[in-house]
């Protein structure tokens, strides 16, 4: 989304009377609620697939940290 698309919804939105800002104010919050449920959804299943292709180390958090440290 643009920049200047991004003024004018503002500049909309505050000529909305207290109800309306309320109500679309309820429906972006969901709308980004949804949007990071969905982000997550996407990076568990990148996850899952790595791990099921043994692309992904294990081991406990102190050689998990050796082997960053060796990188």
């Amino acid at each position: 989304m643009s920049t200047a698309t991004v003024n004018n919804l503002i500049e909309e939105f505050i000529h909305l009377p207290l109800d309306d800002k309320e109500y679309a104010t309820e429906v972006i919050k969901k709308q980004l609620i949804e949007a990071k449920r969905e982000a997550i959804a996407k990076r568990a299943k990148t996850a899952m697939t790595s791990f099921k292709k043994k692309m992904t180390k294990c081991g406990t958090v102190k050689e998990l940290s050796k082997d960053l440290e060796s990188d």
